[in-house]
């Protein structure tokens, strides 16, 4: 069995699925969800549920039995019998080698923003994040601009982390020069672009992002739609993320062979972002 703690929004939820679900299929057994954190918070809540996905919500008592059973003399006893119990608690942001080889019944603690944990199963991945159900008359709509044009998603992340002084300490918000800056990048390689840009705060892109080309603005989901925005966003050619996990999957999703995907080149403020930006992506100043 491999639980995995859900914390966060979709996209960090998304992050501790795709690591659950590989250490599942290399275990042959069963993934299942630890939802006790997201029943705590007052803001966050449970949102994989919109998906296509292979898991199961644990109970107090298998979530105890692996916490018992991977620690101390009782660890060991049953290491020695064949039966292996981990309780992991990720230690950063690097990718941790050790994780592909540990068989057992195995607890996630962590974010786990790396596509190394699960990269090589991403067409299970991609199967798995098919939304469950179909796009209403304004989505449709928008997907048929998106997908008859050269597209280019821009995603400008603010909210929280403007508004909260401890999340913005540790993400900072990414300035409208990064965003300038990464749109004469895709000038330069992009044939008659069209940009639609998505965002939680649509009076702030309005007012400072004013482009050369056609644009869109969109803004025809409200928050409990946020996976609307993101089967669009997915959809799009190319992509300007923010240093957002939301924006991060939009761009990983996509199936765009010659995708170009623009990332901040400061992920964090505080803290070393470690391997969530993969190396194929551009890194643009901020």
């Amino acid at each position: 069995m491999i639980i995995t703690k859900l914390i966060g929004g979709l996209g960090n939820q998304m992050f501790q699925y795709a690591i659950g679900r590989n250490l599942a299929l290399r275990n042959k057994t069963e993934l299942k969800f630890d939802l006790a954190e997201l029943e705590r918070d007052t803001l966050r809540h449970y949102e994989l549920d919109i998906f296509n996905i292979s898991a199961r919500i644990a109970s107090k008592s298998e979530i105890m039995l692996i916490c018992k059973c991977s620690r101390g003399i009782i660890s060991k006893i049953l290491g020695i019998l064949g039966n292996h119990y981990f309780w992991i608690k990720q230690k950063d942001q690097y990718f941790d080698t050790t994780l592909k080889w540990k068989k057992g019944h195995i607890y996630l603690d962590g974010y786990w923003q790396c596509e190394n944990y699960f990269k090589d199963i991403r067409e299970v991945i991609i199967n798995d994040f098919t939304i469950k159900s179909d796009p209403d008359k304004k989505n449709r709509a928008m997907l048929e601009k998106i997908e008859n044009s050269n597209s280019v998603c821009i995603h400008v992340r603010r909210g929280d982390y403007v508004y909260n002084k401890k999340t913005n300490k540790v993400h900072g918000v990414c300035s409208r020069e990064y965003y300038n800056n990464a749109v004469k990048f895709i000038e330069k390689k992009v044939s008659d672009p069209e940009f639609f840009i998505f965002s939680d705060d649509s009076l702030w892109t309005k007012a400072n992002l004013t482009l050369e080309h056609p644009t869109v603005y969109v803004d025809i989901n409200n928050t409990k739609k946020g996976y609307e925005d993101l089967r669009l966003m997915s959809k799009c050619q190319h992509f300007i993320i923010a240093n957002s996990s939301f924006s991060w999957w939009a761009a990983w999703l996509s199936n765009n062979a010659d995708k170009i995907i623009c990332a901040p080149r400061k992920w964090f403020n505080s803290i070393d972002e470690g391997d969530i930006v993969p190396k194929s992506w551009l890194r643009v100043d901020c």
